[in-house]
């Protein structure tokens, strides 16, 4: 590559794009990489600000923006058939989902690949659900050119494995336990089951059943069970979760056998969270003690967690202490999520 000026460059092969901006209307490509410059184009790479330009001069171990931009894809995704790609735009390759599911992200070689300087991979956030077609992540050097032993490196520090993938949801079927004895009684109609079949339908999970019980331990813990013998894939536990003495579902959940993660959780709302997983012959079902603010409030706790599971992300109780940072939702008159902070 080398710099000429723009009067002297009709015949040259332009090594990169040609970035026009417009105030108010239009930023984008005037001329592609690979253009043969011509008189007629001159005058409008001088109004585009372009006194220089550089054409192309290919050197031995020097990689084009565009090459190395397809490094950087390669190390994001590899040959994954859950992400797709767009050709190079300005030296740059957008990376999107071709399947629903959980984004997971490498963070650590991430930080270390954008550590290196004069490339970077910038992403959307991870453990979150991406849809068919949502953008995941861009890539791109910053300089028109860079050695290729730095991309060699790139892909070193990066690792045999791409630094992202997506994990389609598999749970599919759930069962509701609703629990409280004004509930059971009739005295308040149920405000959960609503709310949750709206949730997993969004995700494609039936409910295959509800049971609506007293807040009677024994009753709960055979109830949770019973799911997990009719074939649920997630029993989902609502009401009796705050430490009043007659709440009942903490116990009950604990009373099934099943292995607690956490009995509590750093966000805002949602706090008196339980998550456990109850092995029922060849599979740990999860199992969420879910609180009363799951039926009130736009976003919680719930929202957060509940794609992980489905997409079968076993989560520790280090991942849901590492909600705290994020974990206060805002309660904005328009709900933002999951383009806002919560949780992320």
């Amino acid at each position: 590559m080398k710099e000429i000026r723009t009067e002297e460059a009709a015949g040259h092969v332009l090594c990169h794009d040609i970035t026009r901006i417009i105030p108010g209307k239009e930023k984008g490509p005037v001329f592609k990489k690979g253009h043969i410059v011509t008189e007629e184009d001159i005058p409008v790479l001088l109004s585009a600000g372009k006194e220089t330009l550089y054409v192309w001069e290919k050197r031995p171990g020097i990689l084009h923006e565009d090459e190395a931009a397809y490094i950087l894809k390669d190390i994001c995704m590899g040959e994954s058939e859950s992400m797709y790609f767009s050709v190079p735009s300005e030296g740059k390759i957008t990376i999107k989902a071709s399947l629903d599911g959980l984004l997971k992200i490498k963070r650590d070689r991430l930080n270390a690949v954008n550590s290196l300087g004069e490339m970077m991979i910038a992403t959307t956030h991870g453990d979150f659900p991406v849809s068919k077609g949502d953008i995941i992540a861009g890539t791109r050097i910053i300089p028109l050119v860079i050695e290729e032993e730095k991309m060699l490196r790139a892909k070193q520090i990066a690792g045999s494995e791409p630094l992202f993938s997506i994990l389609p949801f598999k749970l599919k079927k759930a069962g509701i336990v609703t629990t409280g004895n004004e509930v059971a009684k009739g005295r308040v109609e149920d405000a959960f089951g609503p709310v949750l079949k709206k949730k997993l339908s969004e995700y494609g999970v039936l409910v295959t059943g509800q049971r609506i019980l007293p807040d009677e331990r024994a009753g709960i813990t055979e109830a949770i069970k019973g799911f997990a013998k009719e074939g649920a894939d997630i029993v989902l536990v609502s009401g009796g979760m705050s430490v009043d003495p007659d709440d009942r579902t903490p116990g009950a959940i604990k009373d099934t056998g099943a292995r607690i993660v956490s009995y509590g959780a750093p966000v805002l709302p949602g706090a008196m969270f339980m998550l456990a997983y109850l092995q029922y012959e060849d599979k740990e079902i999860p199992v969420m003690g879910l609180p009363g603010c799951v039926m009130y409030k736009g976003r919680t706790i719930f929202d957060l967690i509940l794609p992980r599971v489905l997409a079968l992300d076993e989560i520790s109780e280090a991942d849901l202490v590492s909600y705290g940072e994020g974990g206060l939702c805002l309660d904005c008159k328009v709900c933002h999520f999951p383009n806002c902070g919560f949780g992320k």
